[in-house]
Parts: structure tokens; sequence; C-alpha cells
């Protein structure tokens, strides 16, 4: 039930990741002295624009769903199937990135980039066409399928138009004001549906969507490399088949949703769905040994900057969605703030991720990437081992400072690994490696938030055996339901409750979240000691910008290299 709460607010996790990606955009532009790594037909100022716009998109479009559900549910009702709003959105994406990431390598990032925003567009006019749950979940999936090329495909085209020096420039208004969105969001859904209808939720991302799509269409240009692609269907059929099996896994394990079924974790049906995942695991790496453009090249893995680039950010978000996703749940139900202050008390964890992400981009031209990978994780996990100290007498502004500790650590993170992933890999390769950190990133977040819903769902479930022994007079049935960490915040549930018991309640959940932040850190800090794997690679900047070529290389054969790649590349002006 625990890890059920996590589901139905996986919005907040997916708006925060929404925020990363536009972080790593963000710190790959400056105003003034933009160079670029090919020729002269794109108009780099624009296209930046239309991107931002894409993912300016993504985040309110979270943020502005996490206040409108509760009046779709009323209008539409299957109150049942409330999590799987946002549950669906999240297989789409995670299962779409690594597929439009290679597609990206074989036939261009504009093309797939507008396929994929044209899904989202369309997806979102279908949403809010919508007559009832069963429709809106359908159509959410399509908004998700498109997603998932939003966020790697942006960062691989800015990656694309500029030399690697660049991208460690930020303007920091920008960052800010994406990090505001946090707190426009809530308000632009509350003012929807309180003087419009809940279908503007989903009509308001068309103008933005079509906007950007123009802008790209406008303004960025690809020169079309010759020759015919062969497309591995097969390895992309096996990876989402078992991307899909093991995510429901995860997704029915830690419960399903507040009022549908949910399974235990040694249920047949969630052990079939992992042998499925498992199988279809085992076939796709064998079909990809097999494959000539193979959906995830496996010589990615044996890259050892790439390989420890994927394994920091899958344990950085397992950590990060995991815990971070109780924190408004604690400040409202523990600490005893309003529900409108709750809905923005990520905000500074935010800003904090902003700011170190200015400081840390300056430093990737200057020091090795797993000096500022460990650094950021580090301080993280001290971050993340401060808010496990919590309880029910901590006040606001302590929280406030932890949240911002571990914020400074997730900022250096987010440049870093993508600029390091990026870096190390040829260049052919670049659309799947960056959609791969995402996907990786992706993964660790939805475990995260099962198995720390799932550590905590224990807790409070021997946490309530010792509550009925104290308090024989309250019924089964109506211990059973406290252990849903929704009871905290319904002053009616709370109030019928004996004091005592409604305090030793809150206690009981204090330390059940408080030990998934210990969880969190201990998952930090196995990142951390991974981090030291990826040697001594660090940021190689070069006077030739043009020139793309692997560390150690000579002038003339990267100057080769990116002659041969040019088909790939952008054309600027």
């Amino acid at each position: 039930m625990a890890g059920l709460f996590c589901l139905c607010d996986f919005s907040r996790s997916v708006h925060i990741q929404f925020i990363n990606a536009a972080y790593i955009v963000l710190i790959q532009f400056r105003e003034e002295g933009l160079r670029t790594m090919a020729n002269d037909k794109t108009k780099v100022g624009p296209v930046l624009a239309g991107l931002l716009l894409g993912m300016l998109l993504g985040a309110l479009d979270q943020t502005i769903m996490a206040t409108a559900m509760p009046t779709v549910i009323q209008q539409l009702g299957g109150l049942s199937l409330y999590s799987w709003v946002f549950s669906v959105y999240m297989l789409a994406s995670t299962t779409s990135m690594p597929i439009f990431g290679k597609l990206a390598d074989l036939y261009g990032r504009k093309k797939m980039y507008m396929i994929g925003m044209g899904l989202f567009v369309g997806g979102s006019a279908l949403c809010g066409l919508a007559a009832n749950m069963t429709e809106l979940i359908v159509f959410r999936g399509i908004q998700g399928i498109g997603a998932g090329a939003l966020m790697p495909l942006a960062i691989t085209i800015i990656a694309d138009m500029m030399p690697p020096e660049k991208r460690a420039n930020m303007q920091g208004m920008f960052g800010v004001v994406f990090a505001l969105t946090s707190i426009v969001g809530p308000a632009v859904g509350g003012f929807i549906v309180d003087h419009f209808s809940w279908n503007w939720i989903f009509y308001v991302n068309l103008p933005i969507g079509l906007a950007a799509m123009a802008i790209i269409a406008a303004a960025l240009k690809e020169s079309r490399s010759p020759g015919k692609r062969s497309i591995d269907w097969p390895g992309a059929a096996l990876l989402s088949g078992s991307i899909v099996s093991v995510m429901l896994a995860l997704v029915f394990g830690g419960g399903a949703g507040e009022n549908a079924a949910s399974y235990g974790w040694g249920s047949p049906f969630v052990i079939g769905l992992f042998a499925v995942g498992a199988a279809l695991l085992g076939l796709f790496l064998w079909a990809e040994t097999k494959a000539k453009e193979p959906i995830l090249p496996l010589s990615l893995f044996r890259n050892r900057v790439v390989a420890v680039s994927f394994a920091t950010g899958f344990m950085m978000n397992a950590a990060m969605f995991g815990a971070i996703t109780y924190i408004p749940l604690y400040v409202q139900g523990i600490v005893g703030v309003s529900a409108s202050l709750a809905g923005y008390i990520l905000t500074p964890l935010m800003l904090a991720v902003v700011a170190a992400s200015i400081v840390s981009g300056r430093l990737l031209a200057k020091v090795q990437y797993r000096v500022l990978i460990a650094c950021g994780l580090a301080v993280m996990a001290i971050g993340f081992y401060l808010m496990s100290t919590m309880d029910v007498h901590t006040t606001k502004t302590t929280i406030v400072l932890y949240m911002i500790v571990a914020g400074l650590g997730m900022g250096p993170l987010m440049p870093a690994i993508n600029t390091a992933a990026q870096e190390a890999a040829d260049r052919k390769q670049r659309g799947v490696v960056t959609s791969s950190v995402q996907f990786f990133r992706s993964v660790g977040g939805t475990i995260g938030v099962s198995v720390l819903g799932a550590i905590m769902s224990d807790r409070l479930h021997h946490g309530l055996s010792a509550l009925a022994g104290k308090f024989p007079q309250i019924p089964a049935e109506q211990l059973g339901q406290l252990s849903n960490p929704r009871v905290l915040v319904d002053k009616t549930a709370m109030a019928a409750l004996p004091r005592e018991m409604a305090a030793e309640l809150q206690q009981l959940f204090a330390n059940a979240i408080t030990q998934l932040f210990a969880v969190g850190a201990a998952i930090v800090i196995l990142g951390f000691l991974i981090s030291f794997l990826m040697g001594n690679a660090k940021l190689n900047v070069r006077e030739d910008a043009g020139a793309k070529g692997k560390p150690g290389e000579a002038k003339g054969e990267a100057g080769a290299e990116a002659e041969a790649q040019r088909a790939l590349q952008p054309e600027v002006v």
C-alpha cells in the first residue's frame, strides 16, 4: 500500500525528471560567443527556444495533472484506476526512450523529435476528449510514448550543435524559471479546473507543443546520410516486452492502486511477470548480438565511462524517487503544514539543484568526471542521512535545510553523467547513449519507488501489529486501513482515533518514512563507490570544435572521423 502511494503521486517524480533534463539542456547554452560543431544552416537560438518549450511542456503537464486529477476522477469516475493514469505514462515513456534514441541515430534527431512531440501533442488532444478513465489511460500511454523522445533527443540535439566545453555554461535565470514551474504548475492546474473544464489541463499543451514543433521545423536543419538503414525490430519488441513485464511486476508487487487489487511480491502473478521479463531480456541480449543495427548496442557496456554513467544515474534516481516522493506527505501529515504549502515543499530542493548545476557546469572542463560525480553523490548521501534523523518534532526550516543539502548534491550529477556518457561514446551513437542514460535513470526511479515502498509497507505492518496490542478496542478492519499513508492527511480519520493512538500513528509513519532516507543514503553511497570505476576521464576541450575524436587520437584522425560523421550533424548558421 505504501508503494502504491508513490505511484499515485508519481507525477511529482516525473516532474523532477523533466526538470532534471531541462537543467542538462540549459547548461549547454550561453548567450554570447556561441560556437557550433557543424556548418552553417541551423539557427541555434530558435532551436534552443523550441527545445526549452518542449521541456516546459513536459514539466507543466505533470504538475498540472497532479492538481487536477481529483476533479477528473469526480467527473469520469474510475477511482480504482487513478494510479494507472500516471503509471501507464511512466511505462510508455521508459519503454520508448532507447528506441527513439537509436532511431534518431539512424534517421536524424529532428525527424524523431518531431514524431515524439507529435505523439505527445496528439495524445494530449485525445486525453482532453476522453469519455471515461479507460480511454484516458490509453491516451496517456500515447502521451508517454511521445514523452520518451522529448528529454533524451533534446539533450542530444544540443550536444550535436555545440562543442562540449560550451555545454557547461548556463544562464541562471533560465534554471530558476524551470524550477519555478513547481510553483506555477499547481496554480495553473487549480485555475483551469476552477474556471474551465478539466479537459483544458490537456488542451493547454496544444499551443505550446505546436509552437515548439513549428520552431524546430523551421530552425533545425539536418543533412541526410546516404544509404539504407536497418531497424532492429525484433530487438525493439523484445526490449519493450521485457521492460513492460518487469515494470508491471514492480507496480503490482507494490500495490496497483489504493482501491485496486494488489499482489504480494511472492504471488504467482508477480513472479510470472518477473520471469517473463527475464526471459525476454535474455532473448533481447541474444538478438542484439545478431542485429546489424542493434537497438541498444552491447558494446556500450564495455565502455567503462558509459557503463559507470548508466550505473550512477540508476542509483541516483533509485534513491531520489524512492524517498523524496514522501516529503510532501511527511510535512503535511507529520509536521502539520497545509496541503497547499506541502505541494510546494520540494521547491527549495529544486532551486538548490539549479544553483549546484550552475557551479558544477563551469567545472566540467577543469576536473575529472568522477570528481564531480563522487562529490555530488557524497553530498547527496549526507543530505539523505540528515533527513533520516527527522522525527515528529523536526521543524519546517530544518527539513528545508536538509533538502537543500540533498539538492546541492544532485545538481552536479545531472550534467556530469550525461556529458561523460556522450563524450565517451562515438558520435554516431550519441542518440542511443543519451537516451539510455535517461532510460536507466527512469528504471532506477521505478525500482526505487517499488522497493522503498515495500520497505515502508513492511515497517508499517509490524508497527500496526504492535498498536493492535495497545489499542484492542480498535476494530481490525479499521486498523488495517491505517496502513494507508493518506490517513495522515485525512483530518476526519485522525480525529476519530484516540489522541494517544493518533500520536503513536504519527510517530510510526515518521519512523517508517525516515528509514527510507537511510536506505536511500545507502543506495547513494553504493553509487559513490561505483563512480570511482570511471577512471581519469575528463572533458577533452579542443581548439578545433569540429574535430570530434576519442581521447588520445591524433588531430588528423579526429578530423577524419568528424568528416565521416558530418552527415549526422545538424547544419548550423
